[in-house]
C-alpha cells in the first residue's frame, strides 16, 4: 500500500535514482513569462471542446488517439528519452494539461512538471499486435497524462519508440515540433543536462508558445464569429448528409460505431504526376483534384449531385503558432453541387472555388455550425452532416535522434473519426510506391460496398490523370433503399430482419402512426444480443424512417390469454391503451430532464435534434439522468436514441438487466457451501477508477454482485457503459458520500487520497452516516499497526507509535468503523489491513515505477547500481499482496464479515531479490551493491521516519489471516516474480 510519505518524498526518490541534484536554472525567466499570462484554468479551444465532447459521449475509443511511433537503430539510451520527455512536457504545457468541469462546462488546468515515466518491454515477435495494444490504452483526461511512452527492446541496439497523446493536446502539425524538440532535448540528456530541472540547450532556451494562450485569445474573439457563422448558416441550408450506399445482403453483424478498415491500391507515380499537372492547368493544389476525385466517386455511387464533405483546416500559416505544440486544427464543411457538370475538369473548379470561399471563413469552428444547424446538421437517423472527409497524405512523421538511424513506424488502430474517407498518399517515404485508400467505418459500410468504392476511386484518378476533360457518371436510377415500399400485409422490413438474427429468439415491432416503430426482442442464447449493434445493423440496411427509435430486450413477449403478443402491454406502448399521464417514472424523469435542460417540455416521441439538442447537451442529459436514476447512461445513448420515451425505454431495459442479475445472484447456490448471507444487494465500491478498486469491480461481476461505484463527476463516464450503477462523487464532497451509501447493501472502502489525512477522516465519518444496513468492508494499511516493539506481527498486534501521518489516519478511520459497526441496524464491519499492492493495472504499475520503489525502478532502467544494506544488517524487504487476492479477500469480507481487523498479505519479498529480478526484466546492466554504513539493527533508528530506508523497510513480518487462507492463496501467476513481469509488459 502507498502511502502518504511516499508521495510526498517522491521527488528525492527519483533524484535518489538518478543520483544527481536537479538544477534549477531558468526558472527566473519562465516565472516572468507565466507572469504576464492571466491565472487560474483556462478555457478549451474549440478544437478541444469537441475532444472532450467526444471523450465524454462515451463510444469513441482510441479514434482520438495519436501513436507516433519509431524504429531506431544504434546506441540508444532508455534513461536519456525518459529525461528529453520530461524536458519536453515542462516546455509545453499542453502535454501536462488536466481537463475538469464546472457547472457543465470543461475547463483546462496545467498539472506541475513530472518525470515522464518510460516502459520497456521485450519484443515478443508480434510488434504490431504490442503497438497497438499500448496505443490504444484509455486516456483519463480529468486525471491525465495525455502523453505516455513505450519501448519495444527487439536488440541491443534496435528498439521501437512509441509515443501515444490525445488528440486534445496535439495535431499532425505539433508532431513536426515535438520530434526536432525532442532530439534536440535527448541530445542535451546525453551529454547530462537534467532536462526537468529547466537545463535546456541553446536552441530551445527562449520561452515555447503555450496553447491556454492559444484557446483564451479564441475564445475572447468568439464574439467577432457572428458574419462567418451567418455564412455558413446560409452555406449549408439545406445541405444533408452523404447517402452512403446500403450494405450488401449478408454482410454479416455490424461493428461497433468507430471499428474501421483501410483498403488500399497502389498509385502508379505516373499517376501522381498526372493529377498534379491538372491541378496546374485548373489553379488547384493536389489536394484540391483528390477531394473533387471523391465528390465524383459519390456522384457514382449515390447519385445525388448536391454533397458536403470534411476537409481539416490548420491555422499553422500564422507565424505565432507555428511552432505550438496543441490542436490547431478545425473542421471545414465544403459543399458541391454538380448539377449540369459534365466532366471532370468543369467539377474541380466548383470544388476549387467551394473549398476557397470555406476558407474564408475557417475560424468559424464546425462545432458551433453545428449547434446553429440543430437538427438540420444530422440526417433522420441522427447520421451526422460531415461524414465523409478527403486528403492528401505525406510521408509519416519519425524522430530524429542523434546517433541513431531513425525510421517511421506505422500504428493503425484501426479506429475511423468519419464513416468514409478517400485519401491519397503523396509520398510514402520509404514504403514504397504512392497508394490511394479507402477507410470506412464498419458500422456503416460493409466491405464488399467499400471495395467498390475504392475501385471507382482509383479507375477515376488513372482517367483523370490521362484526361482531366474525363466525363462525370451518374446512375441510370438510384432506385429506393431496402424496405422503403412494402406491400400491405406484409412484415414491417425491421421485424423481419431481427427475427433472422440468430441471437434472437422473438421479434416485434410496435408501429404507432407520426412517430417511428418500437422494437422488442427476446434473446435465443445463441448469442451476445446488444441493442445498439442491432440498431446498426438496421440503419445501414433500411430506409431511415423505418429504423426503430430503440430496441428493447425482454426476457418474454407479454401475451394474452390466446397467447398472442400483448401489445399494449409493451414497454412505451402508445396512449391507445392508457392515457398519456400513465407514462412510467422513467419516462416522466426524462422528460423532466429534456423540459429542464431545453427549455421547454416535449412530447414523448420528441426528437432530440429537432428540439435543439447538441452534443454538450446529450451529455448533461446523459450526466442529469444517471445521477437521478442510478442507472448507466452516456452522451451516445441520448444521441443514438433520441426521443424521450426511447431513452426511457432504455433506461427501463438496463433496470430490467439488472434486476435479472440480482436475482439469479439471490437464487444461486451458495459457493463452496459457505453461507451467503449478504449477496442480496448491491455492494458500493469507493476507489472503483484505483488500482485495487478495478479488480474489486472485477470480482464482484465474477460473483454476480450488482455494484454502485463511487466515481469523480469528470470519470463517472469512464464507468457508465459497464453496467455499473454510478455514483458520482469525492472524497471531499460529504454529502455525495451520504447519498452513495444509502440505500447499499454492503460497502467496500477503498479509496484514499494518500497525502490528506484529515479527508480521508471526513470522508469516512461521511459515508458511516449514509450506512445503514448490511457489511462494512475498509482498506486500511499494515502502517497502521506503527512500530509495534515485536518482530512478527498479527492481528491480535497492538499498534504502537511512531505513526506516519497516513497510518495515524488508517488508525482513527478504522477506529470510528468499528464503533459504528452493529449500530443502528448496520452489519458487521471488517478491517482488511493491506500492504504494497501490485497487479497489471495502470494504477499500479505507476506507482511500481514512482512510488516507494521508484528508486529501484529507475536505476535498473538506466543501468544505475543499486544500494542496499549488507547481508549482516539482516532482512531488508516488505510484505506484499496481489490486488486480484486482495479483492477476493475484500468481497469475501463483505459477504461474511469477519469482524474487527485481518491482515490481507500474500507474502514478503526481499529487496536484494527484487531489485535483482527487476534488473533482470529490463534487460539492465546494473548490478546490486552492500553498503556497510551504519550498524543499528533498526534502519529507521539511523535515518529517522524522512529516510528513504524508512518507505522501504519493514524489519518486521506481517502473518496473513487464516480467516482469508483461501481467498490469499496465490493463483498461478500471482506470485512476485510472475506480477512484476506482468506489470512491465504492459
Amino acid at each position: 500500500m502507498t502511502t502518504a510519505s511516499d508521495t510526498a518524498r517522491q521527488a528525492a526518490l527519483l533524484r535518489t535514482a538518478r543520483q544527481r541534484q536537479a538544477a534549477r536554472r531558468g526558472s527566473a525567466s519562465r516565472t516572468a513569462t507565466a507572469a504576464t499570462r492571466p491565472g487560474g484554468p483556462a478555457p478549451l479551444s474549440a478544437a478541444q471542446r469537441r475532444m472532450w465532447l467526444m471523450d465524454r459521449l462515451g463510444g469513441s475509443g482510441a479514434a482520438y488517439h495519436v501513436p507516433f511511433a519509431t524504429r531506431v537503430r544504434g546506441p540508444f539510451d532508455v534513461r536519456a528519452l525518459g529525461r528529453a520527455l520530461s524536458g519536453l512536457v515542462r516546455r509545453h504545457e499542453v502535454l501536462r494539461t488536466r481537463y475538469g468541469q464546472r457547472d457543465g462546462e470543461p475547463y483546462q488546468e496545467v498539472a506541475a512538471a513530472a518525470p515522464v515515466p518510460v516502459e520497456v518491454v521485450a519484443a515478443d515477435g508480434d510488434l504490431t499486435g504490442m503497438l497497438r495494444q499500448a496505443a490504444a490504452r484509455p486516456f483519463d483526461l480529468a486525471g491525465g497524462p495525455v502523453l505516455r511512452a513505450f519501448v519495444v527492446r527487439h536488440g541491443a541496439e534496435d528498439h521501437t519508440i512509441l509515443l501515444t497523446l490525445h488528440h486534445i493536446a496535439i495535431d499532425g502539425g505539433s508532431l513536426a515540433v515535438v520530434a526536432r524538440e525532442l532530439g534536440v532535448l535527448y541530445g542535451a540528456a546525453l551529454d547530462g543536462a537534467d532536462t526537468l530541472a529547466g537545463e535546456l540547450p541553446g536552441a530551445l532556451s527562449g520561452p515555447a508558445p503555450q496553447y491556454a494562450d492559444f484557446a483564451r485569445r479564441e475564445h475572447a474573439a468568439a464574439d467577432a464569429l457572428e458574419n462567418g457563422l451567418e455564412f455558413w448558416l446560409g452555406r449549408l441550408a439545406g445541405a444533408r448528409p452523404v447517402p452512403l450506399p446500403a450494405p450488401a445482403a449478408g454482410s454479416g453483424a455490424p461493428a461497433r460505431r468507430g471499428a474501421a478498415t483501410l483498403l488500399a491500391e497502389p498509385l502508379p507515380a505516373a499517376v501522381l504526376d498526372g493529377l498534379r499537372a491538372v491541378g496546374r492547368e485548373h489553379r488547384s493544389t493536389l489536394f484540391t483534384v483528390v477531394l473533387a476525385a471523391a465528390y465524383a466517386t459519390l456522384l457514382e455511387a449515390t447519385g445525388h449531385a448536391d454533397l458536403v464533405l470534411g476537409c481539416a483546416s490548420s491555422h499553422r500559416d500564422r507565424a505565432e503558432i507555428r511552432d505550438l505544440v496543441g490542436l490547431c486544427v478545425n473542421t471545414l464543411p465544403v459543399r458541391v453541387d454538380a448539377s449540369g457538370a459534365e466532366d471532370f475538369g468543369s467539377l474541380l473548379d466548383r470544388a476549387r472555388d467551394a473549398l476557397l470561399e470555406a476558407q474564408q471563413h475557417r475560424d468559424v469552428p464546425f462545432d458551433l455550425i453545428v449547434e446553429r444547424l440543430g437538427a438540420a446538421a444530422r440526417s433522420t437517423d441522427g447520421q451526422p452532416l460531415v461524414d465523409v472527409t478527403a486528403d492528401v497524405l505525406r510521408a509519416p512523421t519519425a524522430l530524429d535522434l542523434p546517433g541513431l538511424a531513425c525510421e517511421a513506424v506505422d500504428v493503425d488502430l484501426g479506429t475511423a473519426k468519419f464513416g468514409l474517407g478517400f485519401y491519397v498518399e503523396e509520398d510514402r517515404g520509404d514504403d514504397g510506391p504512392p497508394r490511394c485508400l479507402v477507410q470506412y467505418d464498419r458500422a456503416r459500410l460493409d466491405e464488399r460496398t467499400a471495395r467498390r468504392l475504392l475501385r471507382g476511386f482509383a479507375d477515376l484518378l488513372a482517367a483523370v490523370a490521362a484526361d482531366p476533360g474525363h466525363p462525370l457518371t451518374r446512375p441510370h436510377g438510384t432506385g429506393h433503399p431496402e424496405g422503403t415500399e412494402r406491400p400491405e400485409g406484409t412484415a414491417h422490413p425491421a421485424e423481419s430482419f431481427l427475427q433472422d438474427r440468430p441471437e434472437v429468439a422473438e421479434a416485434v415491432l410496435l408501429e404507432v402512426e407520426g412517430r417511428r416503430p418500437l422494437a422488442y426482442v427476446v434473446p435465443s442464447g445463441a448469442g451476445a444480443l446488444e441493442p445498439m449493434r442491432l440498431r446498426a445493423a438496421l440503419r445501414s440496411r433500411l430506409a431511415p424512417e423505418l429504423v426503430p427509435a430503440a430496441v428493447t430486450v425482454l426476457d418474454a413477449m407479454p401475451r394474452g390469454a390466446d397467447g398472442a403478443v400483448d401489445r399494449t402491454r409493451l414497454p412505451g406502448a402508445p396512449a391507445a391503451a392508457a392515457p398519456a399521464e400513465a407514462a412510467g417514472p422513467r419516462e416522466r424523469a426524462v422528460l423532466a430532464a429534456f423540459a429542464e435542460l431545453l427549455g421547454r417540455r416535449p412530447a414523448p416521441d420528441a426528437d432530440f435534434f429537432l428540439l435543439g439538442g447538441h452534443s454538450l447537451l446529450a451529455v448533461r442529459l446523459a450526466d442529469r439522468l444517471r445521477e437521478r436514476l442510478g442507472l448507466p447512461l452516456t452522451g451516445l445513448d441520448v444521441m443514438e436514441h433520441r426521443s424521450p420515451r426511447a431513452i426511457a425505454a432504455l433506461l427501463d431495459a438496463r433496470d430490467r438487466e439488472r434486476a435479472t442479475a440480482l436475482a439469479a445472484v439471490r437464487t444461486a447456490a451458495p459457493r463452496g457451501g459457505r453461507p451467503s448471507a449478504a449477496r442480496t444487494g448491491t455492494v458500493l465500491v469507493t476507489g472503483a477508477t484505483g488500482g485495487v478498486g478495478a479488480f474489486v469491480l472485477r470480482e464482484l461481476a465474477a460473483r454476480g454482485r450488482p455494484v454502485r461505484a463511487l466515481v469523480r463527476p469528470e470519470s463517472a463516464h469512464l464507468l457508465a457503459a459497464d453496467g455499473i450503477e454510478v455514483a458520482e462523487g469525492d472524497l471531499g464532497d460529504p454529502d455525495s458520500l451520504r447519498a452513495a451509501a444509502a440505500g447499499a447493501d454492503a460497502v467496500i472502502h477503498a479509496a484514499c487520497t494518500f497525502t490528506s489525512p484529515e479527508v480521508d477522516l471526513a470522508a469516512m465519518r461521511a459515508v458511516l452516516d449514509g450506512w445503514r444496513q448490511g457489511s462494512f468492508v475498509f482498506v486500511s494499511s499494515v502502517d497502521a499497526y506503527g512500530q509495534p516493539p515485536v518482530t512478527d506481527v498479527t492481528e491480535e498486534t497492538p499498534p504502537a507509535g511512531p505513526f506516519t501521518a497516513y497510518g495515524r489516519a488508517k488508525l482513527d478511520c478504522e477506529r470510528i468503523l468499528l464503533a459504528a459497526a452493529g449500530t443502528g441496524g448496520r452489519g458487521g464491519a471488517a478491517v482488511v489491513r493491506v500492504p504494497i499492492v501490485w497487479g497489471p493495472h495502470a494504477r499500479l504499475r505507476d506507482q511500481l515505477r514512482w512510488g516507494a520503489t521508484g528508486q529501484f525502478f529507475q536505476a535498473a532502467r538506466s543501468g544505475e547500481p543499486i544500494e542496499l544494506p549488507a547481508r549482516e544488517r539482516g532482512w531488508y524487504g516488505a510484505p506484499w499482496v496481489h490486488a486480484g487476492a486482495l479483492a477476493r479477500a475484500l468481497v469475501s469480507c463483505a459477504e461474511r464479515p469477519a469482524g474487527g481487523v485481518v491482515n490481507a498479505v500474500g507474502g514478503h519479498v526481499d529487496w536484494r531479490d527484487f531489485a535483482t529480478e527487476l534488473i533482470r526484466l529490463l534487460g539492465g546492466t546494473g548490478e546490486v551493491h552492500a553498503t556497510h554504513a551504519g550498524t543499528g539493527a533498526d534502519p529507521a533508528a539511523e535515518t529517522g521516519p524522512a529516510g528513504p530506508d524508512f518507505l522501504l523497510h519493514h524489519r518486521r513480518r506481517y502473518h496473513p489471516s487464516r480467516a482469508l487462507a483461501a481467498e490469499l492463496a496465490g493463483r498461478p501467476g500471482e506470485d512476485w516474480r510472475s506480477v512484476l513481469a506482468a506489470m512491465l509488459e504492459h
